[in-house]
């Protein structure tokens, strides 16, 4: 039951960690690619000429039976576990819609990520939901697929970001007793084999695969190994009793993590996820890595300023919609902010094109020249470099603390910031078209990124967050009014030569 090149391929949670990646190695192999997305205009840009982006949501059946249409096999890389609601009611629904849909339009093959446990034992509710979704699929009448994982290392996902945010901060580690239970770590690059090559792979009935590396190590000892791959030394004290609930808290705190995330992940940890079946070994081609190679695969990964795909990327990781003011977004901390515009691209972008220098930054100006003294008085550059020119923009141009990073001309500026701050900033400014379905024109999106570096990095970031919040706020809406009146003066200009016309004549 292998799919060919000429049958259609759907993906799920391709805006996620794992689906990100898996579409990158997908558009590669030139199968015909179908993707399922709730917003496909976050989605359009990361794909190539080709793949096709549907609307839909595993939660409203309705919208699934067009997107499974002509599917061989449909990848399920969907989960609720960021939802402040019921999770595992809402993950049940969205695996009984997609299996529903998937049985009557014909759907040859599942393919579904899970999580490792023993099943005979009690599992946390995150471990049980995951396993219960497999059940579901299969109960659908469809062939189901399903491979069961630990801990994924790779840069950007949530178990190694985790691990990376506490040891590079904290030089002394409070470790609870989660600490220490057994896992069976996998490496993103040997998990994307797996769910690559089943593509191609003949298979009776409903395979279950336990996947992992090959070393069984506890959390504690991924952290010695980070740390010792970094040139750290750190100091782990155990301490008998921390809750799920203290400790999602204290790593709200400390990592780059939602405190209800983290307290469901942490419930997960009390479990030894291991592989007790060893047959994924006899039917894949892949020879999974040790501890050690995963993580220096994940930290050659580590420099480039934002990896391919975060966890936090997807929408149910975050469990926001539009508001994604003062988030974690991977290890870095995140404001973003949009506004709809009624206007084409090229004059919604126009403000963005002029901004810095003499024109400044639409609002507040003298705290942006005020935080430029004082950037000034500790050896930075201030705002005094300005502008190269007024109107033009190129990659490399500084415009005064900031250089530019990524332009593209009518649709997207990236600034880098060479000012001094205790890690790296970067302020960005993207102009898409409004979606489908919505009044048209624009969507003007503003993110400010601080990747901080160590205690003094959060410290700065939260301490100045209020004024920040303000100005981020402030700039995206005189942004918005200055292409406002921008598109109001050529309209104006264009009418009144007109009108002198008429008045001639």
């Amino acid at each position: 039951m292998n799919a060919n090149q000429d049958e259609t391929i759907l993906l799920t949670g391709a805006t996620g960690y794992v689906g990100g990646r898996l579409l990158r190695l997908l558009q590669s192999g030139r199968r015909r690619i179908r993707c399922l997305a709730r917003h496909p205009a976050f989605l359009q840009a990361r794909v190539t000429p080709g793949v096709e982006v549907v609307r839909g949501d595993v939660l409203d059946r309705e919208s699934l039976a067009q997107t499974l249409e002509g599917v061989h096999t449909a990848y399920y890389l969907v989960h609720s576990m960021g939802a402040e609601k019921d999770f595992s009611r809402l993950d049940r629904r969205g695996a009984e819609n997609f299996g529903a849909a998937a049985k009557q339009c014909g759907v040859q093959r599942i393919v579904y990520l899970g999580g490792l446990g023993d099943s005979r034992h009690s599992l946390s509710p995150h471990l049980r939901s995951r396993q219960e979704v497999g059940d579901v699929l299969r109960g659908s009448g469809v062939q189901v697929v399903e491979f069961r994982a630990s801990v994924i290392i790779g840069s950007g996902s949530l178990s190694f970001e985790l691990i990376r945010a506490l040891v590079e901060r904290l030089p002394v580690l409070i470790t609870p007793r989660w600490v220490s239970v057994k896992a069976q770590p996998l490496a993103i690059s040997d998990l994307l084999d797996y769910l690559v090559q089943v593509l191609d792979m003949q298979l009776a009935g409903d395979p279950i695969f336990e996947i992992g590396g090959t070393d069984q190590v506890s959390y504690g000892e991924l952290m010695r190994e980070y740390a010792r791959q970094r040139g750290l030394r750190r100091l782990m004290i155990p301490v008998p009793v921390l809750t799920p609930h203290l400790s999602s808290l204290w790593l709200g705190l400390v990592t780059p993590l939602y405190a209800r995330i983290g307290r469901k992940l942490i419930e997960s940890l009390r479990h030894e996820t291991i592989v007790q079946d060893g047959s994924a070994a006899t039917v894949f081609d892949v020879r999974p890595k040790g501890v050690r190679d995963a993580i220096a695969e994940a930290l050659s990964q580590e420099e480039h300023r934002i990896a391919e795909t975060r966890w936090s990327d997807a929408i149910s990781s975050s469990g926001l919609e539009r508001d994604w003011t003062g988030v974690h977004f991977g290890n870095r901390l995140i404001d973003a902010r949009e506004q709809h515009v009624d206007l084409p691209l090229e004059v919604a972008f126009r403000p963005i094109q002029h901004i810095g220098g003499s024109r400044g930054w639409y609002f507040a100006n003298w705290l942006w020249r005020l935080r430029g003294f004082f950037d000034l008085l500790v050896g930075g550059v201030g705002v005094r470099r300005g502008r190269r020119h007024p109107e033009e923009i190129l990659e490399g141009d500084t415009i005064d603390w900031w250089r530019v990073e990524k332009y593209q001309p009518g649709r997207r500026l990236r600034l880098y910031a060479e000012m001094k701050v205790p890690g790296r900033a970067w302020l960005e400014f993207d102009v898409e078209p409004a979606e489908e379905g919505t009044e048209g024109g624009s969507i003007v999106r503003q993110i400010a990124m601080f990747d901080p570096v160590g205690l003094p990095g959060l410290v700065y970031w939260y301490l100045v967050y209020p004024l920040h919040a303000l100005v981020f706020r402030g700039l995206l809406r005189g942004i918005v009014a200055a292409a406002l009146e921008s598109a109001h003066e050529g309209v104006t200009s264009e009418a009144t030569p007109k009108a002198q016309n008429r008045e001639g004549r």
